[in-house]
């Protein structure tokens, strides 16, 4: 049971009313109904669009949003980073380690179209890194990780890795240019598909954690 922080009024409402594609009531009708001044729910308001629970529009006015754990991890993230940007090197050991613990249960998960999207990336990353000029393959890197675990049903271990990227751009490590480093993360990245397609999980496992280490190298380098 929750005790001592209980939600606002205005989440309250939110929880209680089901989700339709219909605005929510003026913030002068919701003040009435729940009685709480308008300066009040103005303020909750705020806290719900942070957190990405609602969206405001001049025209369409207060809709819900499908709950997304990333607003809330990212904005803290941010603030974390912000005040110092080592707190990257905690954060991205949560995110290695949720990436290996859910590693099993994400890829079998995965369907053929999937498979099709990671072997386009991992081609076109490639492209980049053997072309002229020299391109770093940067969203390709992103979007190949989350592809491999999109298909969770877990918008918490989502929200946590896609803010991981995000957090990744702030400090400066999508510009890293170092040929050799890149060169290796894409070979293990080649690993992984072609086991994730392959149906070798164990063997996707082994690169993945391989490849995780080289984050490392990454941070001591950039420093």
């Amino acid at each position: 049971m929750l005790r001592d922080r209980p939600l606002s009024e205005f989440l309250q409402y939110l929880v209680a009313h089901e989700q339709t594609d219909q605005p929510l009531p003026a913030l002068t009708a919701l003040s009435a109904e729940l009685g709480v001044s308008v300066a009040s729910l103005r303020e909750q308001l705020e806290v719900a669009r942070a957190l990405g629970l609602v969206e405001v529009k001049p025209r369409t006015g207060i809709r819900r949003q499908p709950y997304n754990f990333l607003p809330a991890v990212r904005q803290s993230l941010q603030y974390a980073l912000a005040l110092d940007k080592n707190n990257f090197i905690a954060f991205a050991d949560l995110r290695r380690h949720i990436e290996t613990a859910y590693w099993h249960e994400a890829v079998q998960l995965l369907s053929a179209e999937d498979h099709a999207a990671l072997q386009s990336l991992v081609a076109r990353a490639w492209k980049k890194l053997r072309g002229s000029p020299i391109e770093i393959p940067h969203n390709e890197h992103r979007e190949l990780h989350l592809v491999i675990y999109r298909r969770l049903d877990n918008p918490f271990v989502l929200g946590i890795l896609q803010a991981y990227w995000d957090a990744y751009e702030t400090v400066g490590l999508n510009v890293f240019t170092d040929y050799n480093y890149l060169t290796e993360v894409w070979t293990y990245h080649q690993k992984m598909v072609d086991s994730i397609c392959n149906g070798k999980f164990d063997a996707g496992y082994e690169a993945l954690t391989e490849h995780s280490d080289l984050i490392n190298q990454l941070l001591s380098s950039s420093k």
